[in-house]
């Protein structure tokens, strides 16, 4: 009896295969977060860390590669999410296994090594696999691939009418709109019983299903749409880890092998739920499936460095967890927050294929079990609002409650959806996306010209410019002659141009240059370039495409010629001029960046891992791992081990080595995520390569600072000329960054901190009454100066020190006042003799006069008080008219603002109580004798009433 392979051994059998077989070199998978592909939102497949050779702007030093690639499909243009847990094969992470040839074999290899591996190594059952060619596509002009099938029937013993011809949408791919694509040939596997799938290939029926595809990349398609041959041809495979699983384990479902049975034993051990069925239609295990397959998405991102946010990938990862976290609570029964504690079973069972599982597995728990906990804040809620809006009739969810379920408890669109499926309903979708196009109006940004990256990239594919030599290493300054190429900028791209005059934006193309481009973080470097006679070409930025420099600027005087390359001219001689004074700011930064780098993980620990940062002429922006905000002591403790390192004027070597040996060297850090050459380059501040690469293992090189850059840098630490830490920030769950400033920049930000600090001290000498206006003019200082974030610290915490001797003041003050016309209220209903009192308050606001009146109305109920008060350079009255003095003709309204008008002002309100204000503190008295005048006009011409 044969023997049921395991996943591992599936896995390891296709690598070997062709590692040991055909001469192929594995490379290990990239990162599912493609940090260095600005296009995709997820590595989606095998080929993606090879887009760059395909689009002929990289090479490698293999021709042939193979590997098991981490590919997430959830969110762009290959989605797969929708689909989890309702069938038996789609996932939103899986593993793609490939086999790549670059300019080497094609379609024969390709083909009969498939078949072997398929049918000679695993022994699947040849009579069950069907393979599909490109049938060809009149419109394109494109003719059958009848090579690809006569190959399959001459290199492979496939039945020949197991042979199927299909169309372009199923065989032929394409990478994007433009760029390398080329027919493709698809092996499928007929799982029914009988054998009698044969009309069901590429039918999406789940009996027969695509197991392998192999794609023969041979044409490039140029931004008018047209074919052309590809000089060099590439074959590009992949296949489908889980379902490949399945077929040789004998499943009818991905989901019941054991790359998935150890997850599910979990998902029961921690929920308490029955065990897995199986069935596509029974909720609980839909929520298996979906848990299952979910979590694993969630490892591997955040692994790779991706956070749940509310924008992009974040996004994505953040309604992936929300579904699973949904399902958990509503159809598992799950009481408290869960994912996090299947984590643990991700990495036991991946870890040993992907050992960056294993590197910092606590802060992926962290950021699940933050997220979930966060949601579940509001899941019940939502739910519970759900259910309300399902249950008001109709056959449908209306905009207005889906718009609320996500904007107020965190629901996605697609995870209402999902609930209203269950209960046989759907969803507004159109006025829900009307309801979010009014929210974004505000934030809206403007669309505009074209992407400069894939102009460059477009410019690369019909252009095929040749590489750039860069000089900027060593100078600023170079005088170059050979080739030159100019492409005139519009707004809706670019065109080739022979000739630019003044006023013209141009990208130039020359074949050597000290001018950086843009890359690592660190911004492409400015300057002129100047040609024959008087041409001036002022460089706005300097960017990259494969080894090509590309350098955006608009020329300024003169003219400038293209002479093209291979010319037998000796060309154009041109002298090409960095901006010294931004480089030397930029490599001030830059090497802070790295001091800044090696600080943290002192301060902090060794988990601290770069996400990103941005190096100019202003700042340098730090961003990286870490799970809470730096205390103030932390802050200062990194300013002082790199000043340590400035003062030191340690010399900053930069040398290249194998990136084999490199990384073998204790303390070195590289961007996790980013591609990096064969041989690389380090720059390492206080040590040189030659001997980190003699010792390697020494556990002394944790202490200096050790990285792959291909940045520029100043050639000693002392240079930097200090380092001062500005703002710290969290820019997504468990990941801060800091900016800092260097140089004069660095002295200047510290001595505005020192004027701020003295000028606090200042006002600690002042009293309390003189201080309101001096602190919110303090306060805006540090809102709107670039300050040391320690004297930023010492600042609030000196305001809110002050603000609070402040408030004290005032608050004794307002005691004061309140017991001052309190006092002269009762003096004044001491004196009071009538139904009539008219009278000032000193000291009283308009608060103040309300407690005066109810101090007097306490001992004159019966009779109309008018009383006024002048404050802060205003005046205030208030009247109360009892109801027998109204019915005499006396109303409040009336009185008040008749007292009103002579200081300036107006008022009004009921007969019984109304209040009024005035401008002219100085016509109070004048005020309230009108006042007197009105209201004994009005009682001495009605008469009492008289007593029932």
């Amino acid at each position: 009896m044969q023997r049921v392979p395991t996943s591992q051994q599936i896995r390891q059998g296709f690598i070997d295969y062709f590692v040991q077989r055909h001469a192929h070199r594995y490379v290990p998978s990239s990162p599912v977060v493609p940090h260095d592909d600005p296009t995709l939102l997820f590595t989606n497949a095998g080929m993606n860390q090879f887009k760059d050779v395909f689009l002929g702007a990289g090479t490698r030093d293999y021709s042939r590669a193979v590997n098991t690639q981490k590919c997430i499909r959830a969110g762009g243009k290959h989605n797969d999410l929708e689909d989890v847990g309702k069938d038996t094969y789609h996932h939103t992470f899986f593993e793609m296994l490939g086999n790549w040839s670059f300019g080497d074999y094609f379609k024969a290899e390709a083909i009969a090594w498939g078949w072997d591996l398929l049918t000679g190594v695993w022994g699947v059952d040849k009579s069950r696999l069907h393979a599909t060619v490109f049938g060809g596509d009149p419109a394109e002009g494109l003719e059958p691939d009848a090579e690809a099938a006569d190959l399959w029937r001459s290199v492979t013993d496939i039945d020949p009418s197991h042979i199927h011809f299909g169309s372009k949408k199923d065989n032929f791919w394409e990478m994007a709109e433009t760029g390398p694509c080329g027919p493709c040939s698809e092996v499928h596997i007929d799982r029914t019983p009988d054998r009698s799938g044969g009309g069901l290939v590429n039918a999406g029926d789940p009996r027969v299903i695509e197991i392998w595809n192999l794609v023969f990349i041979q044409f490039n398609r140029d931004v008018t749409g047209k074919l052309a041959p590809l000089p060099a041809k590439h074959v590009d495979t992949g296949m489908g880890f889980e379902r490949i699983c399945a077929v040789l384990q004998g499943k009818g479902s991905n989901y019941d092998t054991d790359v998935f049975t150890p997850i599910f034993a979990a998902i029961r051990e921690v929920t308490g739920v029955r065990p897995y069925g199986g069935a596509l239609d029974d909720r609980v295990d839909i929520a298996y499936r979906v848990i299952a397959d979910h979590i694993r998405c969630l490892t591997f991102a955040l692994t790779d460095g991706a956070v749940p946010s509310n924008e992009g990938r974040g996004y994505v990862l953040r309604r992936i967890l929300r579904r699973a976290a949904r399902h958990g609570r509503q159809t598992l029964g799950a009481g408290e927050p869960f994912l996090w504690r299947l984590v643990p079973t991700v990495v036991d069972l991946m870890g040993g294929v992907f050992p960056e599982l294993r590197a910092n597995p606590r802060c992926v728990v962290e950021l699940i079990r933050e997220e979930e906990e966060s949601f579940g804040r509001t899941l019940d809620r939502g739910i519970e609002l759900f259910n309300q809006a399902a249950e008001r009739g109709g056959s449908r969810i209306a905009a207005e409650d889906a718009f609320k379920l996500h904007d107020t408890y965190g629901f996605p669109l697609d995870l209402t959806q999902v609930m209203a499926e269950e209960r046989g309903l759907t969803v507004d979708v159109e006025g829900f996306g009307r309801l979010m196009e009014e929210a974004r109006q505000k934030a809206r940004g403007v669309a505009g010209q074209a992407d400069p990256g894939q102009i460059l990239i477009d410019i690369l594919q019909r252009e095929q410019p040749p590489a750039t030599e860069f000089l900027g290493y060593e100078q600023t300054e170079a005088s170059v002659q050979g080739f030159c190429l100019l492409y005139k900028l519009t707004d809706g791209g670019w065109a080739p141009v022979r000739r630019a005059g003044a006023g013209e934006r141009v990208i130039m193309v020359v074949g050597r240059t000290p001018f950086y481009a843009e890359a690592g973080g660190q911004v492409g470097d400015t300057g002129e370039i100047r040609g024959p006679g008087d041409a001036v070409l002022r460089i706005v930025d300097t960017r990259k495409a494969g080894e090509v420099h590309f350098h955006f600027g608009t020329v300024e005087k003169g003219a400038f010629e293209a002479f093209p390359p291979g010319d037998q001219t000796p060309g154009v001689r041109l002298t090409l001029r960095v901006d010294h004074e931004r480089r030397q700011r930029i490599m001030a930064n830059h090497t802070g960046t790295h001091l800044v780098n090696r600080a943290l993980r002192a301060v902090l620990g060794e988990h601290v891992q770069q996400k990103g940062s941005l190096v100019d002429d202003e700042k340098l922006r730090f961003d990286f791992s870490h799970p809470a905000a730096l205390g103030q002591e932390q802050v200062g403790r990194v300013e002082e081990i790199v000043n340590t390192d400035i003062g030191a004027d340690l010399p900053v070597y930069a040398d290249y080595a194998p990136q084999e040996q490199a990384l073998k060297i204790r303390g070195l850090r590289a961007v996790f995520g980013e591609k990096y050459p064969p041989r690389v380059r380090v720059v390492s501040i206080g040590v040189p390569l030659s001997d980190l690469l003699a010792d390697p293992i020494n556990a002394r090189w944790y202490e200096y600072s050790i990285e792959f850059c291909g940045g520029t840098h100043l050639a000693k630490t002392g240079d930097v000329e200090g380092l001062v830490i500005v703002a710290e920030e969290a820019i997504a769950k468990g990941v801060r960054r800091v900016t800092a400033l260097t140089g004069p920049a660095a002295h200047q930000a510290a001595a505005r901190g020192e004027l701020l600090l003295g000028r606090l001290q200042a006002l600690s000498a002042k009293q309390p009454d003189q201080l309101a206006g001096a602190l919110t003019e303090l306060n805006d200082a540090i809102v709107h100066q670039q300050l040391p974030l320690q004297v930023r610290a010492q600042l609030r915490e000196g305001i809110a020190r002050l603000q609070a001797v402040v408030k004290q003041h005032e608050k004794s003050r307002s005691k004061r006042l309140a017991e001052q016309v309190v006092e002269a209220a009762r003096r004044v209903a001491e004196e009071a003799q009538g139904n009539l009192i008219v009278a000032a308050v000193e000291g009283a606001d308009a608060a103040g006069l309300r407690t005066a009146m109810d101090t007097i109305r306490k001992k004159h109920p019966e009779a109309a008080l008018l009383l006024g008060a002048a404050s802060d350079g205003k005046v205030s009255f208030l009247a109360a008219v009892p109801q027998a003095l109204i019915a005499r003709g006396l109303k409040a309204g009336d009185w008040v603002r008749e007292a009103a008008k002579v200081a300036g002002g107006g008022g009004g309100g009921r007969p019984d109580m109304a209040q009024a204000g005035g401008k002219d503190p100085a016509k109070l008295h004048e005020a309230l004798e009108a006042g007197r005048r009105y209201a004994q006009s009005k009682l001495e011409t009605q008469p009492a009433a008289r007593p029932r």
